[in-house]
């Protein structure tokens, strides 16, 4: 019998408040443009630096979430949402809206570094983090319907902020500075102390190729909702239909990967994944109608989520304390946030086209650094005692038989289970009477 799963709904929540400004930049880059008479790149600029301070809160707080604890830093970060994008939603002066959406971007980075580690702490990450991208991209695809229909540079910027306030109670269930505090000196007496992290080259390398790949995808986002209506020659609303019906396609993706677990492995959904988007970017970028425009983004967006899961899975796996997913995530907030300004500067030295030629051609080099890492740590169900203490991918033995349930064995890098001393008052002493020598003659039960 399977005990069975509960859903970290806190963590669901937190997730989603963080991961909703990424969610609706195209609307806020455009809003922002048309509403406050920015450039484009002006615009972009803006964009970018409100994910810059989501990556910086990502680096500054990820070995800190457990000696500070869960609670304040998420109610931190969603007070700073709250009130920075709040405030850049209710002004028209520029410099306001730039200061809010930096200090904004700032609680949606902290928001998120919480959820990361506290989701690599679960037992089944994969799951937890499929769930918060389902939340996310639901909401996201509410707000691409509405937004269209309303006037105002900040409405975007509202519904993050709103997001915040409604997440807020929900973190009372979040362990307090008093558990995390506890968390961290057990973990530093059991020799993972802060500083050493579990499969640095591999870390490293997936940190690398995340900035990278995220780089390659929100330029295309930054742009896409000026290519629907520049390039393809739709109006507003129906690029806010297409780009819905693109994220209510992501969900159905992040269902089929939350199906599918780790059934495939993580390096084919990776690098499969990832070469797919490529082919959807290019076509997406070099779009002139209505047609090709809404079946490139919603093939985009179709996968992009399901590769994005995997890759949360495999950053969670590295280290179970949640460091290597804060710091993969804080590389992926930086390649998003030069997204925006760098699919800006292309598109306007090269034009749409030659832009998503060019991200293509990155994103099918990155695949191969990504895949590498999937497959160098495994990611596949290993035999009973086959990790030894500490966990690492040296004594990962891939199950010699099929079907193998992956709640029954340890993942790589899973956390030890403790070995509990009993002591005893004091020896057994044997009583002489108790026992006697055997007798073939002697009848049995008999005296």
């Amino acid at each position: 019998m399977y005990a069975p799963r509960t859903t970290p709904w806190p963590l669901v929540a937190l997730f989603t408040a963080g991961y909703l400004a990424p969610y609706l930049l195209p609307t806020t880059v455009g809003r922002l443009e048309r509403g406050l008479d920015l450039t484009p790149t002006q615009a972009g600029g803006v964009g970018s630096l409100l994910l810059l301070s989501s990556a910086t809160a990502g680096f500054l707080l990820a070995s800190r979430v457990e000696r500070t604890g869960a609670r304040t830093l998420a109610r931190l970060g969603l007070v700073l949402a709250a009130v920075g994008y709040g405030g850049a939603a209710l002004t028209t002066s520029v410099p306001a809206v730039v200061a809010g959406a930096v200090v904004g971007g700032f609680g949606s980075g902290t928001a998120t570094t919480v959820a990361a580690t506290r989701i690599a702490a679960e037992k089944d990450p994969h799951r937890a983090s499929t769930l918060g991208l389902l939340s996310v991209s639901a909401l996201a695809g509410a707000v691409y319907l509405t937004v269209p229909h309303l006037p105002g540079h900040g409405l975007t910027l509202a519904a993050i902020a709103l997001t915040a306030l409604a997440v807020w109670p929900l973190t009372s269930r979040l362990p307090g500075g008093t558990a995390g505090r506890a968390a961290a000196e057990s973990a530093e007496a059991d020799g993972f102390a802060t500083g050493r992290l579990p499969h640095r080259r591999s870390g490293m390398v997936l940190a690398g190729a995340m900035l990278l790949w995220s780089l390659a995808q929100n330029a295309l986002w930054g742009v896409s909702g000026r290519i629907g209506v520049g390039q393809a020659h739709l109006s507003e609303p129906t690029v806010g239909v297409v780009f819905a019906v693109a994220l209510g396609a992501g969900l159905l993706g992040v269902l089929a990967a939350g199906a599918l677990g780790s059934r495939l492995g993580r390096a084919l959904p990776i690098g499969g994944g990832t070469v797919v988007i490529a082919c959807c970017i290019a076509l997406s970028a070099s779009a002139t109608g209505l047609g090709s425009f809404a079946f490139g983004e919603i093939a985009w967006n179709t996968f992009y989520p399901v590769v994005l899961s995997y890759l949360i899975g495999l950053a969670a796996s590295l280290d179970p304390r949640g460091r290597w997913a804060v710091l993969v995530g804080s590389a992926s907030s930086l390649g998003t946030a030069a997204g925006p300004l760098t699919g800006s500067v292309l598109s306007a030295q090269a034009g749409f086209p030659v832009m998503g030629a060019v991200l293509a051609v990155g994103l099918l080099f990155v695949a191969v650094p990504m895949t590498g890492v999937a497959l160098h740590t495994g990611g596949r169900p290993l035999l009973p005692g086959a990790v030894r203490r500490r966990g690492g991918h040296p004594a990962a033995v891939v199950a010699a038989t099929t079907g193998t349930p992956s709640g029954v064995v340890p993942e790589v890098g899973a956390p030890e289970q403790p070995v509990v001393e009993i002591a005893l008052d004091g020896a057994a002493v044997p009583a002489r009477g108790a026992y006697d020598t055997a007798a073939a003659t002697r009848a049995p039960g008999g005296m």
